[in-house]
């Protein structure tokens, strides 16, 4: 009968227990403040204007989501879908969301009652002096639980701001990926740019080759004298001086690539070593409003969900003011003997409550609650910080796309000039008309105004991809088991 009438007590208990996780669960109170998105004022229109229609909402988000498609360039797709899969940045920032997660876990945790198994042996033996001599044993298993409630909401805030870093940490993984995706289009417009430039660089080589040629043969027959000669061979190796500088910066944008993609250096030569003309851009680029930014960059959005999570942990910090309940319990089986340890006699327990109040901390509590709130309006500044400089990107990246259209143009003509130049001064030299310092400025010329209209057009396409990730162009949603 004693053995029931504990059976009940301890059913009695276990019930308390459950309806405490209860209330603890959904009810108490939740102390410090309750976050609300700050409202951040955003122009609707971009000081950089492009003529032409508006393309509609969801052509913008097409075209932001595979920006590289537009340049219809398959190599460069193919090295985009390579990066990530196999970008080792990108998988670092991966684990981190896991690792979010897992401490997401570990704040929940506390919202829950722990229960310990212990168990002991001990034989003593007592001072004949002091006590009886005698040797006893004593033999104990048994259940320790405790639990402390979240009356004020400490723990909850914790789990916000836990909820808040996992959605932070996803933002950071499609921040890393639209940068990632830029690194590697800006790259490969890097080796199709070296490639262009070294084909013009050997091509004024050779014909300047031919024109040193000429002036030593004029030399040789008396026609020209010496000073021609080496002004055409001083023009000869400028030029041939400028292919291993070109050569270096083309090997440089391989090897980036190559690790880009989470490969060992020199892995993409052989695949890229053909020269392909430089991607041509559209003339106008969808750029949607300003406010958009605000749900299109990943690191907008990751500065926002950091301000919720400090929020939170201002929360945290204010419970610690208030008064901890905290249950406690055990139950076993206590024995002399071991033979006796699961007799009905051996059964032990022990239940009851327990509170404590901060009273004196030297103002430890009161100065965190000011460290966290400090930081708090540290991270708002951030996130108005990471808007304004999102919009400065932009407009910046705006600026260059535009205006680097009429350069390329202006430089275009220059260079058709130059070329004819350059053809007319080595006729009238040929016949002996004009002597060669006419001949020496044109294929200056020419080589330069050349030079200068192939960095051009790579420049355009640079800025092109520069601007789709200023918008955040780039990303899409983390794959179901990241």
């Amino acid at each position: 009968m004693n053995f029931l009438n504990k059976s009940v007590d301890i059913r009695k208990v276990f019930c308390f227990f459950m309806t405490l996780l209860i209330l603890n669960v959904i009810g108490c109170i939740k102390v410090g403040p309750d976050y609300v998105r700050p409202e951040v004022p955003v122009y609707q229109d971009w000081h950089i204007q492009f003529d032409g229609q508006p393309a509609s909402k969801e052509m913008e988000a097409k075209t932001l989501a595979m920006w590289w498609t537009t340049l219809n360039d398959p190599k460069l797709s193919e090295l985009i879908e390579r990066a990530a899969t196999g970008n080792l940045d990108l998988k670092q920032a991966k684990v981190r969301v896991r690792e979010a997660r897992a401490l997401r876990g570990v704040a929940k945790a506390d919202l829950f009652p722990t229960i310990d198994a212990t168990g002991n042996a001990s034989r003593n033996k007592s001072s004949e002096e002091a006590g009886s001599g005698a040797t006893t044993n004593l033999n104990n298993i048994g259940l320790d639980a405790a639990w402390e409630l979240d009356i004020f909401g400490g723990v909850r805030r914790s789990v916000e701001a836990a909820e808040a870093n996992i959605q932070a940490s996803q933002e950071d993984w499609r921040d890393v990926l639209v940068s990632l995706l830029a690194e590697v289009a800006l790259n490969y417009m890097d080796v199709r740019t070296y490639q262009v430039r070294l084909t013009v660089a050997e091509d004024n080589l050779k014909s300047q080759s031919e024109t040193y040629q000429l002036t030593q043969w004029r030399n040789e027959a008396g026609l020209s004298d010496e000073v021609a000669v080496q002004q055409a061979r001083y023009n000869l190796e400028n030029t041939r001086s400028q292919i291993p500088v070109l050569r270096t910066g083309l090997e440089a944008a391989l090897n980036r690539i190559a690790v880009l993609l989470g490969e060992k250096p020199g892995k993409v030569h052989v695949e890229l070593a053909q020269q392909e003309a430089i991607p041509v851009t559209p003339p106008n680029a969808l750029v949607g409003v300003p406010a958009d930014i605000l749900r299109r960059r990943p690191d907008i959005r990751k500065a926002e969900r950091d301000l919720a999570a400090q929020t939170a942990k201002v929360g945290v910090a204010i419970s610690d003011l208030y008064p901890k309940l905290r249950l406690n319990g055990s139950i076993g089986l206590e024995a002399l003997s071991t033979g006796y340890l699961f007799s009905s006699g051996s059964r032990f327990n022990s239940f009851g409550p327990s509170i404590s109040l901060p009273i004196f901390a030297g103002g430890a509590i009161r100065q965190n609650i000011e460290v966290q709130s400090a930081l708090q309006e540290q991270y708002l500044i951030a996130y108005e910080t990471a808007i304004l400089n999102a919009l400065e990107e932009v407009e910046n990246a705006l600026i260059a796309y535009k205006e680097e259209q009429q350069r390329r143009q202006a430089l275009i003509d220059a260079t058709q000039a130059a070329e004819k130049s350059a053809e007319l001064a080595r006729l009238q030299y040929e016949a002996g008309l004009t002597d060669f310092t006419d001949v020496l400025e044109a294929q200056r010329s020419q080589l330069s105004f050349q030079e200068q209209l192939v960095q051009s057009c790579g420049n355009i396409t640079a800025d092109l991809i520069r601007l789709y990730k200023a918008l955040g162009g780039g990303w899409t949603s983390p794959p179901v088991d990241m």
